[in-house]
């Protein structure tokens, strides 16, 4: 999912103006090669998950809390699965904790192949869907059909954000960025101008699923005015 947290300059890896990956890493054969005496479907799962392994070495614009590096999207997945395991309870309707874990683990497998879109990249924003819909097509292509079914299928769910559990989800992911970027007195909105109006307005779907964690957002965000981090008033629409 797209960065909120924006970053002096991306890291290696972390724009997405071209594919990361056009066909499978010469690690993820070296695997399969090796358990090809194995069979189906082992040898493309094992290719699966050598090839998502390049979820590590890409950078998002989130630094982590103690602010000494750039997150990358492994990284981001994983806080993320956490996160709904401790922060259920403020889902506003009941969710199936399994199938928000399962989304929070494979929606950015796409990052792979499309890279961390930056969220205030207007120009980049305007490819995003087309080049991590390819990306699905390959990462998940890369496992044996049924197992590719369902888990395309969980991403897309998450996409559509027409379930209480892609809601939930998709308010965790905008949350997670907003959280690190206040523990670091927020320099990464500091250093690229971001306004209080349009953090507000990234973070607006996490409403549709959490009235107390919209509250937490909305007062992250009159803090951070008050202290300088974003610009505009606390309350800024304009």
């Amino acid at each position: 999912m797209d960065d909120p947290s924006p970053l002096a300059e991306p890291g290696p890896r972390s724009q997405a103006a071209t594919p990361v990956a056009a066909s499978t890493s010469g690690a993820a054969q070296r695997v399969a090669a090796v358990a090809s005496g194995l069979g189906s479907p082992l040898v493309d799962q094992l290719r699966f998950l050598v090839e998502v392994d390049q979820l590590k070495g890409v950078l998002r614009r989130s630094l982590i809390a103690d602010g000494s590096r750039a997150e990358n999207t492994a990284e981001h997945s994983w806080h993320l699965a956490l996160s709904a395991l401790v922060l259920a309870e403020h889902a506003d309707e009941p969710v199936d904790l399994t199938r928000v874990v399962s989304m929070l683990l494979v929606h950015d497998l796409v990052e792979v192949d499309a890279g961390d879109t930056y969220v205030y990249d207007t120009a980049a924003q305007r490819t995003k869907a087309a080049r991590e819909h390819a990306a699905a097509e390959r990462i998940f292509g890369l496992l044996p059909p049924d197992q590719a079914v369902r888990l395309r299928a969980i991403w897309e769910e998450f996409e559509a954000r027409e379930s209480a559990e892609a809601r939930f989800a998709y308010a965790l992911d905008r949350l997670q960025p907003v959280l690190l970027n206040f523990a670091n007195d927020g320099g990464p909105w500091a250093e690229r101008g971001v306004r209080a109006a349009q953090v507000r307005d990234v973070m607006a779907p996490v409403a549709d699923a959490s009235g107390a964690l919209a509250d937490l957002v909305e007062t992250i965000i009159c803090h951070a005015s008050a202290a300088g981090w974003l610009l505009g008033s606390a309350g800024d629409d304009a």
